[in-house]
């Protein structure tokens, strides 16, 4: 299958990450780095700086509620731009408590604008179907206020086009007009898959999984799920989407939706 949109591959940094990449996705794509509370955001800052000297372009998520101090943000903001990287990416993070100064991303944006002079472009999360903490309006609410600092949105994950659509004409109705790139899962085991978007707050859309029709059959083989005939749905939803960002969980020698020749490139973002 050859994608329209441009993908962007969403990887772990755990250690066997570095020797799998240089494998399997050639070199020039966009990686996107996570940053979980048990990894901790050095962890992600470490493996973006070694991705982007492998000759990728690399995306750091930096958690809020993570992150000490201004004064270690501005080290970490310094590493990233020494390597060549433009962009992070802005969360507020799955900690409990926050480690220092910042509770949320908004205060994070704040801080990362004025330490790079607005040079580091910033993406935010959008979600489709809900927060499993927050409501609609209050996750609405706090993306317009911070749309300001934003260079993009990057949708959780969601298993349909239709409500990924709904979301785009959401946002550009309330008067965000930020690209938006669609959260899309990679090939994954059926179970795996289920424990993962269940604790993120995957919403309706997740409900095919469990089902026997012929949605199901389409969508999982052998039970895994690929995301490929969801990429070909994408492609058509209107406003026109920036890009399919693919959550690979490390499995990025197994994606069939990805057509390779355009990985590396990129609409407006």
């Amino acid at each position: 299958m050859t994608n329209q949109l441009p993908v962007r591959l969403e990887v772990i940094p755990t250690d066997g990450i570095f020797a799998k990449v240089q494998t399997d996705v050639p070199v020039g794509s966009t990686l996107t780095v996570t940053c979980l509370p048990h990894h901790g955001v050095e962890t992600t800052v470490r493996a973006s700086v070694q991705l982007g000297q492998l000759g990728y372009k690399v995306i750091p998520h930096l958690a809020a509620r993570s992150l000490e101090s201004r004064a270690q943000l501005a080290t970490m903001l310094r590493g990233c731009e020494a390597a060549g990287i433009t962009e992070v990416f802005a969360i507020g993070g799955d900690a409990p408590e926050a480690a220092g100064p910042y509770g949320n991303s908004g205060r994070l944006m704040e801080d990362i604008a004025d330490l790079t002079g607005g040079n580091m472009a910033i993406g935010v999360a959008g979600y489709p179907e809900g927060h499993p903490k927050f409501n609609e309006l209050q996750m609405l609410d706090a993306l317009l206020e911070k749309q300001h600092l934003a260079s993009n949105v990057v949708t959780q994950m969601c298993f349909s086009a239709p409500r990924i659509g709904w979301y785009a004409e959401l946002l550009r109705r309330e008067g965000i007009h930020l690209p938006i790139w669609a959260g899309v899962a990679g090939a994954v085991p059926r179970a795996k898959l289920i424990s993962l978007a269940t604790k993120i707050g995957v919403g309706p859309s997740l409900k095919f999984l469990n089902r026997k029709g012929p949605l199901a059959r389409r969508l999982l083989n052998a039970g895994s799920y690929s995301s490929r005939s969801l990429v070909s749905e994408l492609d058509a939803v209107e406003p026109a989407l920036a890009g399919i960002h693919l959550y690979t969980f490390n499995n990025v020698e197994t994606q069939p939706a990805v057509d390779w020749s355009g990985v590396a490139g990129a609409r407006a973002s």
